[in-house]
């Protein structure tokens, strides 16, 4: 990467926490001049606005949670066992969450909504493709012989993803991942009980 390159990109991971925890409309370039030691026309050089940069910022932390989760899906042979993993993956999302300043896509998801239209088309394309993801894992395992042929994919991948999310926010507003690991092994039954063949 060239210098330019390489100082848009450390904007983009140093803001990227920044705006997850505090939010477009509180987190403001003065926030950022200050965690990046740039000056705002360093960062207005990187970027036509605010807004851009958000857009970015949120892009880059569900990559790496995006990343993560096919890291650890793919490490599995079976559709079961990569369903099984994305759970394994939510047991510890509460920790593992922390370091992008809590979920990106609840955060910024609520953030968002009926403030920033192009960050909620970006939240609402990471949460389809989350359940998209999950949806083609059920279809390979339909395929496969693992999941029973009457199971509708996307129907499932969207109840599943919803546990999910609610299971993160309701850990998030109490503090505890109680609720998320309660969730998970529902969803751990679901899959033995409902989904498996």
């Amino acid at each position: 990467m060239s210098k330019a390159e390489n100082t848009k990109q450390f904007i983009i991971e140093v803001s990227a926490p920044i705006f997850n925890k505090h939010g477009y409309a509180a987190t403001s370039i003065s926030d950022l001049t200050k965690a990046t030691k740039l000056t705002k026309g360093s960062i207005y050089g990187n970027f036509k606005n605010k807004e851009e940069l958000a857009i970015q910022a949120f892009d880059y932390n569900v990559g790496r949670l995006i990343s993560d989760i096919r890291i650890k899906t793919t490490k599995s042979s079976t559709a079961l066992e990569r369903l099984f993993a994305i759970v394994d993956f939510y047991k510890e999302y509460f920790e593992y969450s922390k370091k992008f300043g809590g979920c990106p896509i609840l955060n910024v998801g609520v953030d968002a909504n009926n403030q920033n239209t192009l960050l909620l088309d970006n939240v609402r394309k990471t949460i389809k493709k989350l359940q998209g993801y999950i949806a083609a894992i059920i279809e390979k395992g339909i395929k496969n012989g693992e999941i029973k042929k009457e199971i509708k994919p996307f129907e499932w991948a969207i109840r599943l993803d919803t546990m999910i999310q609610g299971a993160v926010f309701m850990t998030y507003t109490m503090n505890s991942d109680l609720y998320i690991k309660d969730t998970m092994k529902q969803i751990e039954s679901i899959i033995n009980n409902e989904l498996k063949t």
